[in-house]
Parts: structure tokens; C-alpha cells; sequence
């Protein structure tokens, strides 16, 4: 059972109601709500009428490094989409759910071509005048939500690799993309916090750090 679920692929059956209608429809997914470090990116994308996904779209943590990017290059030639980051300054200061709101409305209004529905992974989002209907673990059943997923992740690993890795090497950016691993919080240890770094994130690290030298 446990083999046959992990094998279970998102598919186009949600977006064939909207094509059918000829009506245009996008995918609205995130990546990068979790870390301490690095901005949110969302991404929305309209796949072509009828797409049946040849190109092995999946939930994008399922796939491999490589798999994302394959995909991303192959989505490239085929698709409609768009992204926004949104930086940790600005988290910090309007909240992460706030923050990942604001980049996926942005994302919407960067299309070149404007959508008739979206489809938004989760069970929140703020609406702007474009119907819409959210789904929990979207990513694993809609074969739109589940591209725009990997945008975004690209995106932001691209970012956190040529960007963020090079401004602060120390942090080992390119490895483990701002998340909470082992190797971050030591790297936080011995260097304190970056300016890319989430501050409200750290509030209890710091706390604990205050504690241990006072």
C-alpha cells in the first residue's frame, strides 16, 4: 500500500473541467516557507489544454535535484508561468503567512496571459478578484499546483546558490538553502546571524543563546 500511494502522481482531472470550458486556469504553489534564511518564492503557471504530463511531473519532494531542474528546463518551452520572491525583511516585518499571500498574488499578476480560475495549494488564500479554489497537498493531486511547485523551488534554489551563497559563504547557502539543519545552526554558532537571515524565525535560538552566556 505504501508503495502504491508514494507511486500515486498528480493529474490533470481538476484543470479538464476549465479546458473543456475553454477557460484558462493556473497553479499556485510555494517554496521556502520553512527556513531561516532567504526570501519565499511562489510561482504560477498555465499549463497547455489538454497537458498529460509527459515530461514526469510530480510532487517536487518526491523528485530529485535533477528531476527539477529537467523539468523546469522542459516547462520552459511549453508553459505559461511567472514568480516573486518575497525577502526576509519584508517577513519579518508582515509575517511569513502574510509574505507567502503577497508573493503568490504577485506571481498571478506577473502572467502574461491573464487566468480565468486558479487552483492554490493549501487551505488559505486571499483572493483579488480571480476565483479561486484551495486544496490541501495540492501539489500531490493537481498536475498544475505540482508544476508551479517546482518553479518555485527552482527559483529559489537558484537564488539561494548564486545569490545568497555568495554574499555569505561562511553559511553554507548553496547546501542546505536556508533550512534548519545541523550545519546552518553551527555555521549561526560561530558567525551569529546574516542580514538574510529571518530574525523572527531566531527568536528562540536567540533566546536560548541569551540564556546560555548570561
Amino acid at each position: 500500500m505504501a508503495d502504491f500511494i508514494k507511486n500515486i502522481k498528480p493529474n490533470n482531472e481538476l484543470e479538464k473541467q476549465f479546458w473543456e470550458e475553454n477557460r484558462t486556469v493556473a497553479g499556485i504553489d510555494e517554496a521556502g516557507r520553512g527556513p531561516l534564511a532567504g526570501p519565499v518564492c511562489a510561482a504560477a503557471i498555465i499549463l497547455p489544454e489538454d497537458f498529460s504530463n509527459q515530461i514526469g511531473i510530480n510532487d517536487s519532494k518526491k523528485l530529485t535535484h535533477t528531476d527539477h531542474f529537467a523539468i523546469y528546463n522542459a516547462l520552459k518551452n511549453i508553459a505559461i508561468f511567472s514568480y516573486e520572491m518575497i525577502d526576509n525583511d519584508t517577513i519579518d516585518r508582515i509575517n511569513i503567512l502574510q509574505a507567502t499571500q503577497l508573493a503568490m498574488k504577485n506571481a498571478v499578476l506577473k502572467l502574461s496571459k491573464p487566468p480565468d480560475f486558479l487552483l492554490v495549494d493549501g487551505n488559505y488564500f486571499i483572493g483579488f478578484g480571480i476565483p479561486f479554489k484551495t486544496i490541501v497537498k495540492g501539489d500531490t493531486k493537481s498536475i498544475s499546483i505540482a508544476a508551479a511547485s517546482i518553479i518555485a523551488k527552482v527559483k529559489r534554489d537558484n537564488w539561494m546558490i548564486e545569490v545568497a551563497d555568495k554574499q555569505y559563504p561562511n553559511y553554507s547557502f548553496a547546501q542546505h538553502k536556508g533550512y534548519a539543519t545541523k550545519k546552518h545552526f553551527e555555521a549561526i554558532d560561530k558567525y551569529g546571524i546574516c542580514p538574510l537571515h529571518r530574525k523572527s524565525f531566531l527568536r528562540k535560538y536567540n533566546d536560548r543563546q541569551l540564556r546560555l552566556f548570561t
